[in-house]
């Protein structure tokens, strides 16, 4: 990949950790300002059982209905809350109807005292991980056609189900225990999402991507062809921010490489997505389809979140 791909967060009223105001017409407005700007990536968090928070994947599809060029991801989605095959079906129409304009975030689960108050099962941090890795293999089962597909797993069960003709969607997963970073992200994801907003300096990164990279040969798997990705705090400025003479929530966006359109008047959300690990060389501009090339352009598929 020749540089950094961007992104921001929209703000969905509750992160996670922080309840904001969740105001839907900004949400539009930054992700339309976002893919004005030809930014790559737009994101969303799923927190279903935070009766403040917009649901994430309605979400999604408004914010990809208001755009042409963004790709849309949510980050993570809570498996737990959304079982995999209503999963393949859903990425598969919003695939389908933004032109692939869509990654899979994948996530076993993390704040599991509310996610039991929706009467989910409860599961342990090594069922959760296995969970996850069924869920990843049977969406990719329905997705990208094929002969119909039956599947009796631990978790999931179908029986002789048609796959849609939506193709496979770039997974991104948030693995963080050893497990997980082994058995899913370095065996079936395509990118990884450090959680908790690690920086690509922190001791937690240096010693959990070696283990991805491990598993993925061992799987015989490129380790490059996983990508990291950045859940990283500030804004996406032409300049350095300290040296903007404007307010704190008030900067230029700029696309990785060139400015777009000149500069604009921006009001950052509370999170950048920022993805830096290889994938594949970047165009200039996003290919006739609409996807930037690390979505499944002309050059090749690229671009995922889970705990234990």
């Amino acid at each position: 990949m020749n540089g950094p791909v961007f992104g921001i967060g929209l703000d969905t009223g509750f992160n996670g950790m922080d309840v904001s105001a969740g105001d839907p017409g900004r949400l539009i407005s930054d992700a339309q300002e976002a893919d004005r700007a030809r930014l790559d990536v737009v994101t969303v968090t799923d927190h279903p059982y935070h009766g403040g928070q917009l649901d994430a994947y309605a979400t999604l599809g408004f914010a990809l209905g208001a755009t042409e060029h963004v790709t849309g991801v949510v980050t993570v989605t809570n498996l737990p809350c959304r079982p995999a095959l209503m999963l393949a079906r859903t990425v598969s129409a919003l695939s389908t109807l933004s032109g692939g304009r869509v990654a899979l975030g994948l996530g076993p689960g993390a704040l599991w005292d509310e996610i039991v108050r929706l009467g989910v099962e409860p599961r342990t941090p090594a069922a959760a991980v296995r969970m996850l890795a069924e869920g990843i293999t049977l969406v990719k089962a329905l997705t990208g056609g094929g002969d119909p597909v039956t599947f009796d797993g631990e978790f999931y069960q179908v029986d002789a189900l048609t796959p849609a003709q939506a193709p496979t969607p770039p997974i991104w997963t948030g693995s963080m225990g050893p497990s997980s970073l082994a058995v899913v992200t370095g065996r079936l994801a395509d990118a990884w999402m450090p959680a908790g907003a690690q920086g690509w300096r922190s001791d937690f990164v240096t010693s959990a991507r070696p283990v991805i990279d491990k598993a993925a040969v061992e799987a015989g798997r490129d380790p490059s062809d996983i990508a990291t990705v950045y859940n990283v705090f500030g804004v996406i400025a032409d300049k350095p921010v300290m040296a903007l003479a404007v307010s704190p929530t008030t900067a230029s966006v700029r696309r990785a490489g060139r400015s777009s359109s000149g500069p604009r008047s921006w009001r950052p959300p509370s999170t950048t997505t920022e993805q830096v690990a290889s994938c594949t060389s970047r165009s200039p501009k996003p290919p006739m389809d609409g996807r930037p090339p690390w979505l499944g352009g002309p050059t090749k598929s690229c671009p995922p979140y889970a705990q234990p």
